[in-house]
């Protein structure tokens, strides 16, 4: 039985890259359902492709056993012996069964298994290639939209970028190009699904490291992020060579590459600061542009209290609170934050302490002029 099925399915490999015998495999069921449904067949049946001659052949398969009980599935010692006198119990007899004009029918059959199975395959490579690019940055362009979600598209498939998941300054339209950052993909009935935000802080972390080259080789190091997308964010650094300077590398020169990132977000303020593994002076970067005092910590309770200038407070609160709130999470710790005054009548703070704790491992407060 020859056919052009074996032209087809190398045509469809080669246009979906997608592995031949992936095709193969569904095309060898399509043919074994093809003959049964088409034959009112029960016997158990083999395919038999050859690729170089665009044969088919059909072979059935008994069992061989002392006593037939199922006459579609086994066959008596005695008969098989009339085939082949070396057969033995529990030996397989295979007998070519392939009709006359079968390929016509298996071809009508195959099509819709096959189509089947290239569409599954397609979702198995498309979740394949993005699988990989979970937390990454990507670059697509908006498709469409409706109430709760922006649609991007990535090439070979749509993102879905949630409303919330979008800064509040950002306003897309269809067609405007964006850099999104992958958050999840997965495998469900409809095909991949790719979930994408604006507002993580791994964004933050991939635009840093596209945009500085000692991020990227890992001579600076990003020890961590903390993230109000839209309004403002800190980010910690550090490099083992203390002849380099960590903050510097991400500020640029004149500031450019940082000005890049504050450009990409939508102007969102960046502080830079300086990590260490003291958690006074750590602290007192994160808290920056605000001076410290000094930082009193309870290591038992993971917390620490910050002692700053009367007229300091404010700067070191932030708006809503927003200073102390990312520079807790930034450095892992409770911070509760105390004017001068306010800790010296608590008896935290006197004459014999130090004023104005410096910070030796720097910092630096950037925002959009």
């Amino acid at each position: 039985m020859k056919t052009n099925l074996f032209e087809a399915i190398n045509l469809l490999a080669s246009e979906k890259e997608i592995d031949k015998e992936i095709l193969l495999e569904a095309l060898d069921a399509a043919i074994v359902s093809a003959y049964k449904k088409n034959f009112n067949s029960k016997t158990n049946v083999r395919v038999e492709m050859d690729e170089e001659k665009e044969t088919m052949k059909v072979y059935s398969r008994k069992n061989v056993v002392e006593d037939v009980q199922n006459e579609d599935l086994e066959i008596s010692l005695e008969e098989a012996k009339e085939l082949d006198i070396n057969y033995e119990i529990g030996d397989v007899v295979e007998q070519e069964v392939t009709p006359r004009n079968f390929g016509r029918i298996a071809a009508q059959n195959a099509k819709q298994v096959v189509t089947q199975r290239v569409r599954e395959a397609e979702r198995d490579v498309i979740y394949d290639g993005f699988i990989d690019r979970v937390d990454d940055i990507m670059t697509g362009k908006v498709q469409r939209m409706d109430a709760r979600n922006l649609y991007v598209h990535l090439g070979k498939i749509e993102g879905k970028l949630p409303l919330n998941e979008i800064m509040p300054t950002e306003n897309y339209k269809v067609h405007d190009r964006i850099k999104v950052y992958v958050t999840k993909v997965e495998k469900t009935s409809k095909g991949p699904q790719i979930y994408l935000s604006r507002t993580h802080p791994g964004l933050l972390k991939r635009l840093f490291e596209m945009e500085v080259p000692e991020i990227y080789d890992g001579i600076v190091e990003i020890k961590s992020v903390a993230r109000e997308a839209g309004d403002r964010s800190k980010i910690s650094v550090f490099a083992e060579d203390e002849e380099i300077d960590p903050v510097g590398s991400c500020v640029g020169q004149r500031g450019q590459r940082v000005q890049a990132i504050v450009d990409e977000l939508q102007g969102e303020k960046i502080d830079i600061v300086h990590w260490s593994e003291d958690p006074v002076v750590y602290i007192s970067n994160a808290l920056s542009p605000s001076r410290v005092t000094d930082v009193l910590v309870n290591e038992e309770e993971n917390a620490t209290t910050v002692i700053v200038p009367d007229n300091q407070l404010s700067l070191a609160i932030g708006k809503r609170g927003q200073n102390a709130r990312l520079a807790a999470k930034l450095t892992g710790w409770k911070i509760d934050i105390k004017s001068e005054s306010d800790a010296e009548e608590l008896g935290l703070f006197g004459a014999e302490q130090p004023t104005d704790l410096d910070h030796e491992m720097g910092s630096v407060d950037f925002e959009e002029e």
